[in-house]
């Protein structure tokens, strides 16, 4: 929502190119990180690390812990601007109890409580779709943002926009966290094909919804004059002109849902890398002192991402840039994920094709590229 309603306030619908390829680049590896958990019962943690060793493993589990740990923040962050929303008590009062919250969730809760529960909440977020149609806009103009294009203004914004619209659809939490929710679910081969209506249809919804948020933006906020999103409190305004005051309702009840759902899949992930990593036992639907060094990773976790908010950081800058850092971290997690998929001592016979293997080599390229342009970027355009 944050960097599509940017991309959108301040270019149009010029950015919606990098929604779609983003959204075909999580489908690509969404399928194949199911593929390789129903095939060969390896979550990718696991399988980089019994593969490459714990050495090479432990450079990828820095790096990505670290990412998670910016993106978790910022997810908590959003429930917390969406709790000032609704009552006005600033958000960093309640970045530790949301905190807290995510934790009773993760203690208490299954992995279908949080997998399917906090989902089908999150449908409200069609709003967004909804809000994007009654607008009503040309739609030609809509389509030609699929096409990359040169920005007339502000190219280093541009572009930085667009590398942060790029972190938040191909995060690898997202398809690390898949592959791990694969072998909790027992998947075998028989889930291949569930596996690709899942990658295709589920990825493909959050990609719309993106979409939609960007088209509502690049109606709606330059109607009121705001050509940047500088503050979550300017967001609201959304959904206002559709909905009336329901609207300000649905979008606070859309930023909190996303939010908390992004930082219960977070802290998970968290667990799942370090106790995959280590060789402890680990499992959702396992009671805490069955796994409680897995337990006691997303309690740290949860804990720690809490305190930038608490002490002030603006959530809206942290989200923007922990998006452009996680685009930029991709090849360190996709590199030893390419050579597992052409691994037949995993896969076997559902190694990858000449399709996915060329899918891959270009997510790999585009995030060496995204590594080397995410500083300057960020220095440049990121204000």
């Amino acid at each position: 929502m944050t960097t599509a309603a940017q991309a959108g306030a301040t270019f149009g619908f010029t950015l919606i190119w990098a929604i779609l390829l983003g959204t075909i680049c999580i489908i690509f590896l969404v399928e194949m990180a199911g593929r390789f958990a129903a095939v060969s019962g390896h979550t990718i943690a696991d399988g980089i690390r019994e593969r490459f060793g714990f050495n090479t493993f432990l450079w990828s589990l820095l790096a990505t812990l670290l990412v998670n740990f910016m993106v978790m923040s910022a997810e908590i962050g959003g429930v917390a601007i969406a709790a000032e929303l609704a009552t006005g008590i600033g958000f960093q009062w309640w970045a530790l109890p949301v905190s807290f919250l995510a934790w009773l969730f993760l203690w208490k809760g299954t992995f279908g409580l949080i997998e399917k529960g906090v989902a089908i909440l999150g449908l409200v977020t069609l709003c967004f779709v909804v809000a994007a149609v009654m607008l009503k806009p040309e739609w030609r103009q809509v389509a030609a943002g699929a096409i990359p294009s040169l920005p007339e203004h502000d190219a280093a914004s541009y572009w930085f926009i667009a590398v942060s619209i790029l972190g938040a659809s191909i995060s690898p939490y997202l398809f690390m966290f898949y592959s791990s929710g694969a072998v909790e679910d027992q998947w075998d081969k028989t889930y291949l094909g569930t596996n690709r209506a899942i990658a295709g249809l589920g990825m493909s919804f959050g990609g719309t919804i993106s979409v939609g948020v960007l088209i509502v933006a690049a109606l709606v906020l330059g109607a009121h004059g705001i050509s940047q999103v500088d503050d979550y409190h300017q967001l609201p305004l959304l959904l206002l002109p559709t909905f009336g005051f329901w609207g300000f309702v649905l979008f606070v009840a859309s930023l909190a849902i996303a939010c908390f759902g992004a930082a219960l899949e977070i802290g998970l992930q968290q667990a799942y890398l370090v106790a995959q990593g280590f060789g402890w036992t680990w499992g959702e639907d396992r009671k805490p002192r069955e796994d409680p060094g897995f337990c006691s990773v997303y309690t740290v976790s949860l804990l720690l991402a809490a305190m930038p908010i608490a002490l002030g950081l603006d959530p809206l800058k942290l989200t923007i840039f922990s998006m452009a850092v996680t685009a930029a971290s991709l090849p360190l997690t996709v590199v030893p994920f390419l050579f597992l998929l052409n691994d037949e001592r995993y896969v076997g016979e559902h190694r990858n094709g000449v399709i996915s293997n060329g899918a891959v080599i270009f997510i790999i390229a585009l995030g060496f590229v995204l590594a080397m342009v995410t500083i300057p970027l960020q220095t440049f355009g990121g204000s």
